[in-house]
């Protein structure tokens, strides 16, 4: 399905409506045929339901998770839910409160799996049950250069909470833990940064394009709703 701006600012976010008669397409939205699509999705995705562009995802996610630790409703997490998203990881798993700050999401959340555990102890059964490592993610000593460190295809990547890192309960559920290579004054940079890192050197090791997803045209723009 080809959707065309009308009567849209070139630094408006998405499009406007579509023009009549509309598309005979189930997956799309009659509002937002009729009112435009401002949403901050690729083109591919331009007036779909959301329920349609999850099922869409469904089929392509790659399987490596993501969880992060939530003891101190971190703001870091918003992030991480974005950085899944975009690296179109299985699912995101929050582990300690079930409230999350969503301000750093941009509404990704709609499009994203996001799975509650109680404790590091439920997570890790849940891991096991389904025979996926659990990769920590943090500096600490006799941590593993991710660089040179093996990358599980499916695999479970467990950030710590912004400051203290890793929790010691993590610490002692985890297969390995995996290191940033840093070269500043800094001990450490935040979770929603390592995890995008983290998630890009999984997808520059295994990810493939599929051959049914267009790339993103040349008028696409960026926008953060």
């Amino acid at each position: 399905m080809e959707s065309s701006k009308t009567s849209v600012d070139d630094d408006a976010i998405g499009v406007g409506p579509h023009p009549q008669p509309w598309p005979a397409d189930a997956r799309l939205d009659p509002a937002l045929l009729a009112a435009g699509d401002r949403r901050n999705v690729v083109d591919r995705y331009r007036y779909w339901r959301i329920d349609a562009i999850v099922a869409d995802l469904d089929r392509r996610r790659h399987p490596f998770h993501v969880a992060i630790e939530n003891w101190q409703h971190d703001r870091n997490i918003g992030a991480v839910v974005r950085n899944a998203n975009a690296f179109l990881a299985a699912a995101v798993h929050i582990v300690g409160r079930r409230r999350w700050n969503r301000r750093g999401a941009m509404v990704t959340e709609r499009y994203q799996h996001v799975v509650p555990h109680p404790d590091l102890r439920s997570l890790a059964a849940w891991t096991r049950a389904r025979r996926l490592p659990l990769i920590g993610i943090d500096n600490l000593p006799g941590a593993i250069d991710l660089r040179a460190a093996e990358l599980p295809v499916a695999c479970v990547l467990l950030f710590g909470q912004e400051g203290p890192g890793l929790s010691a309960s993590a610490r002692t559920e985890v297969d390995a833990v995996l290191s940033i290579p840093q070269f500043g004054s800094t001990r450490s940079i935040n979770a929603g940064v390592a995890s995008g890192i983290a998630m890009y050197e999984w997808v520059r090791r295994h990810a493939t394009v599929a051959p049914d997803v267009p790339p993103a045209s040349a008028s696409a723009q960026p926008g953060s709703t």
